[in-house]
Parts: structure tokens; sequence; C-alpha cells
């Protein structure tokens, strides 16, 4: 089995379930996930998690994304994007400066309200799938946060953008707001992720590549250990008296390491005594202990 993450290149047409299926087929394992929905016709970068991997799935989630979105204003689709209903179309009589200041007034926290074709569940259905039954429900506006904001191009109707933003964020739905906030309307042309965390799309690979790789016995080059995505964290080593409190995931004190260094509420990478990587642990000043955070003991084969 292959533990660890893979820089998947997700192009158009495919899902995030699309992509995790046909990995299974190509690594031949069940345990795989994914690290946040990216929508059919969108493309760019999709960690997917593998084995004890998966375990960091809702880490990656956390984490804020960069995307690329063509945005076009003047057209109201029930979608939020292209691929939807037109639902009306508007004379888009506004300046580049003014796209510009309302593109921008957007950075920083604010409200959004998520699409109704969005895979959030209401009363455990999904949104899309009460949308596509033409039902519409009330939807809380969640916070979000957009990092940053540039315009790299403009030619009205449509607008190039790059977007940074917290998890959570749906760039069609900003795409909407801008053009309501213009009060010509909007929607999203075109999406492309183009970084999560440490990945970036110039290093993600399509699922063609990784199925020659696999076919040429070469997938362990392209997988990411887990280790080394905590890389950015100190490392600490046991004792070897204190291999087996650590292999059990038990708390540990300063002493029992051979170093470990923190400040607290900082996490440290833990090897046993041995060089074996074993997880990350938090260290809890208070309490004078450092307390597993993430573990990831005897890999399955």
């Amino acid at each position: 089995m292959y533990h660890g993450v893979i820089n998947v290149y997700k192009e158009p047409g495919y899902t995030s379930h699309d992509v995790v299926a046909r990995l299974r087929g190509i690594l031949r394992q069940k345990k795989i996930g994914h690290t946040g929905t990216l929508d059919p016709a969108a493309e760019g970068v999709l960690p997917v998690c593998l084995g004890q991997g998966t375990r960091l799935c809702d880490m990656l989630t956390e984490k804020s994304k960069t995307y690329e979105a063509v945005m076009l204003l003047g057209t109201i689709t029930d979608t939020e994007d292209t691929t939807g209903q037109v639902l009306g179309k508007y004379p888009v009589t506004v300046s580049d400066q003014e796209v510009q200041e309302a593109a921008e007034s957007f950075i920083g926290d604010y409200n959004q309200i998520p699409p109704m074709y969005s895979a959030l569940k209401v009363d455990g259905k999904k949104l899309y799938e009460l949308a596509r039954a033409g039902k519409q429900v009330e939807r809380a506006a969640r916070p979000v946060k957009i990092l940053s904001l540039t315009i790299t191009r403009m030619e009205l109707p449509r607008v190039w953008m790059r977007v940074s933003c917290s998890k959570g964020t749906y760039i069609r739905t900003l795409c909407s707001d801008i053009g309501n906030k213009l009060g010509c309307g909007g929607c999203m042309e075109s999406l492309k992720r183009i970084q999560v965390d440490r990945f970036w799309v110039q290093d993600a690979i399509t699922l063609d590549n990784i199925q020659r790789a696999g076919e040429e016995g070469r997938l362990g080059e392209l997988i990411i250990p887990v280790e080394e995505m905590f890389s950015a964290y100190p490392a600490a080593r046991t004792l070897k008296e204190t291999d087996r409190l650590v292999r059990n995931g038990n708390p540990l004190k300063p002493e029992e390491f051979e170093y470990a260094a923190a400040g607290d509420g900082e996490a440290v990478r833990v090897y046993d005594s041995q060089g074996t990587f074993m997880g990350i642990y938090r260290y809890e000043a208070k309490r004078r202990f450092f307390k597993p955070w993430k573990m990831f003991l005897n890999p399955e084969p």
C-alpha cells in the first residue's frame, strides 16, 4: 500500500470522486481521499491522500487556496457559472475602474451565501440534489476570507482574476456577488486552482501520467511521504526506554526525549530512538508534556 500525498492535476470533466476512483484502480488500493472538491468543469491542483496519508485530509482541507478565474459580467445563471441555465442577461456599462474597485472591495472577511448547486448538505441532502429537483432552500451566509484578489486582465464583459482565499470559499459565488454589486450581474466562466498549501499547479500530474508511471514502476517517485508534509516542524527523538510509550501514542515529558524543544502549542516531528517517524506532538507548557496530535503508527503493508 502507498502512503503519502500525490499532487493530481484534475482535468475538466472529472469530478473529484472520479479522480479518487481512477486512482484506486491505478494504485490497487482503497484507502484514498481527496482534500477539497473541485467542480467538474474546473481544473487544477487536487492533492490526494493515500494510505496513512488520509489522516492529513482534514489538515489540507483547512489550508488556503489560490485560483485563476474568468468572470463574465452581465450574465446570471442558476449555478453561478456558465455551465448552468441562463436566468438573465444585462448590459455591462461599468468602467474598468468600477470593476476594479468592486472586486477589490471583497478583499478581507465577508459573509458568503453558498450556491444551491454545491455539495453542502441540508437535512442530509446535498444542495445540488435539491436544486436538480427544483427545490430552493434557505442557506445561511458563512464567513470566508479573500486573502488577495488581483485582476490580471480585463476585456469587458470578461475579467481575469487571481484569488487567494480561505477554505469554503466559492469563486463562482464571488463572481456573482461582484456582478450584483456592479448592478449587471455576473457568473464564473472558467476556474483553475493553482495552489493548495505547498502544492502548485506546475508540479501537478495528470491521471494519464500517473497511470503511465504505474506501468513503468515509478509511482513511488510521484508520492510525497507523510513525514515530508511536516518538514517545517522541528524534529524530536525519544530515548530508547521511551520507545514503548511513543509507539502506544502516549503523552511524553521533555526528559523522555533525547532532544525536544518547543514553545506552548508548538508542534514537533517525533521519531523513536531508531529514527522511525511516529507522528506529530504538540507541547502543552502548563502540563509540561508533549501531547499526540497526528499519529502515523503501524502503516499497513
